[in-house]
């Protein structure tokens, strides 16, 4: 869209048809330097001046119309974009093992596809943080770096699959990875724990496999300054598919780490007590603000400033005699 930023520039159109009638003809005296143009606009009509040819006058006029549509200065608005704003770092890290699969949480869906919802809608709330996603089951991946573009977050969420990490869980490793990814971004930014960060671990089995024991990833992330809110979903049964890693979920360790961090535990056992899980967690941790936008703008004054420019060469150098 283009937009004027100096759209008032314009009133000044009439300017040299204003001066042709309240100055007076420009008067010759011997050799002293002449205004040809400005004896054209004022309209000197004496025997010894000529009028300027027709042609020469259209440029004045063009040139002029084109200095003023560059003081206009317009402007090629873009497509709004979000602004990264300096609100909380908040991490997601959602259990994709074997379990997930149950549907013991609503009708017809099993636990991710219940999680993908729910938690999809607070993350598309989370309006000023800056949200990443860590999936884990045997092993923890980084689907999403923090990032202000809550969209694509949630569609990663969305894509997630049951068994895509493996059927085991490492709730333990899936902490320190989240530790991890926040040091190298405090060393890349060269700041130190820039904005408050939490780390929501949802889970609905025990730790089952990894190289850090869950214990010793909670007291890492207390001294790292990383709040862990814990959620344990499903039903404490076995796992539909009879798979390691989401049958007995463990309450007493998550309850454990949230406890070490300065987090909370909550439980869930269907979709509506998820979803009042994450409405707690947004009181508890409020976003940083309203999304704010901008529109990136270019710069086209220079295009009718070149092109006066270019039609002023012709209009001064004109070779016509109009002095006698």
């Amino acid at each position: 869209m283009i937009h004027f930023a100096w759209p008032w520039m314009l009133l000044l159109l009439p300017l040299p048809w204003l001066l042709s009638r309240l100055l007076p003809p420009v008067q010759p005296q011997g050799a002293a330097l002449f205004l040809p143009f400005a004896a054209s606009v004022a309209g000197d009509t004496r025997p010894a001046i000529r009028t300027l040819p027709r042609a020469r006058s259209v440029l004045f006029v063009l040139v002029w119309l084109l200095l003023l549509a560059a003081a206009t200065r317009p402007q090629w608005l873009g497509d709004p974009q979000p602004v990264p704003s300096t609100g909380r770092r908040l991490l997601l890290a959602v259990d994709v093992s074997g379990s997930m699969a149950s549907e013991d949480m609503a009708g017809g869906m099993s636990r991710l596809q219940v999680v993908q919802q729910v938690a999809g809608d607070f993350i598309r709330r989370r309006h000023g943080d800056r949200v990443g996603l860590i999936l884990f089951g045997t092993r923890p991946y980084l689907q999403a770096p923090l990032t202000a573009d809550l969209d694509t977050v949630g569609q990663f969420l969305d894509q997630a699959m049951v068994g895509v990490a493996g059927s085991q869980t490492a709730i333990g490793d899936a902490i320190g990875l989240a530790i991890k990814r926040l040091r190298d971004e405090d060393s890349q930014s060269g700041k130190q724990g820039s904005g408050e960060t939490v780390l929501i671990l949802l889970t609905d089995g025990s730790n089952t496999t990894g190289a850090m024991p869950p214990e010793q990833a909670a007291k890492l992330a207390a001294a790292a300054g990383l709040r862990i809110y814990t959620i344990g979903v499903g039903s404490s049964g076995d796992d539909m598919f009879g798979m390691a890693g989401g049958g007995d979920l463990d309450e007493d360790t998550l309850k454990g780490i949230a406890q070490a961090t300065g987090g909370e535990y909550f439980r869930a056992t269907d979709a509506s007590g998820l979803q009042q899980v994450y409405a707690r967690i947004d009181k508890m941790e409020p976003s940083a603000g309203r999304e704010q936008w901008y529109r990136p703008s270019d710069e086209w004054f220079f295009w009718p400033l070149g092109l006066a420019l270019l039609l002023s060469l012709p209009a001064v150098t004109w070779r016509a005699s109009v002095w006698k």
